[in-house]
C-alpha cells in the first residue's frame, strides 16, 4: 500500500461509517437494541480507523498539499462542503463520546438526548467526507503543489 492509496481508504471508511450509522438508526427504530449497539460500535471502529488513516496520511504527506483547482460552481460547492465538514468533524468526536458514555452506563435517557444531536452531525461528517474525496480526487482531479 502506498500513501496515495489512503484517501480512497479514508473515503471508504467514511462511507462504511455512514451506512452503519443509518443501519443503527433503523435497528433502534425497530427496537432491535443489540443490533443497534453492534451497528454503532462498528461505526465507531470505522470512524476511529478513518481518523488513524487520515492523520497518518497527513503526517506522511508533510508539506505537500492537494488543491482544488476546478473553477466555477464546483469550487464554490467544494469549499462550502469542506468549510462545514471541517469544524463539524472536530466537534463530532466529543459528541460521540458524550453519546456513548451514557449508553455504556445504561443511562439511556441521556444517551437518547445526546444522540439526537450526534446523529445528524456524525452522519453529515461521514457523508461529506466521501463527497470531499470524490470531488477532490475523482470528479475534479486537482493539481498537486
Amino acid at each position: 500500500m502506498k500513501t496515495t492509496d489512503l484517501p480512497a481508504i479514508n473515503a471508504t471508511l467514511n462511507g462504511i461509517s455512514a451506512l452503519l450509522i443509518l443501519a443503527g438508526v433503523v435497528m433502534i427504530k425497530r427496537e432491535h437494541k443489540q443490533a443497534h449497539a453492534l451497528c454503532m460500535a462498528g461505526a465507531i471502529v470505522t470512524s476511529a480507523l478513518f481518523l488513524l488513516c487520515y492523520l497518518s496520511y497527513h503526517y506522511l504527506k508533510a508539506g505537500h498539499m492537494t488543491h482544488f483547482t476546478h473553477p466555477g460552481w464546483p469550487k464554490t460547492l467544494y469549499f462550502f462542503i469542506l468549510g462545514t465538514h471541517t469544524p463539524l468533524a472536530v466537534l463530532v468526536l466529543p459528541l460521540i463520546a458524550l453519546t456513548v458514555i451514557p449508553a455504556i452506563q445504561q443511562r439511556f435517557d441521556s444517551h437518547k438526548r445526546m444522540a439526537r444531536w450526534t446523529l445528524p452531525v456524525w452522519l453529515y461528517v461521514s457523508v461529506t467526507g466521501v463527497l470531499v474525496y470524490l470531488m477532490l480526487y475523482q470528479w475534479f482531479p486537482s493539481a498537486k503543489i
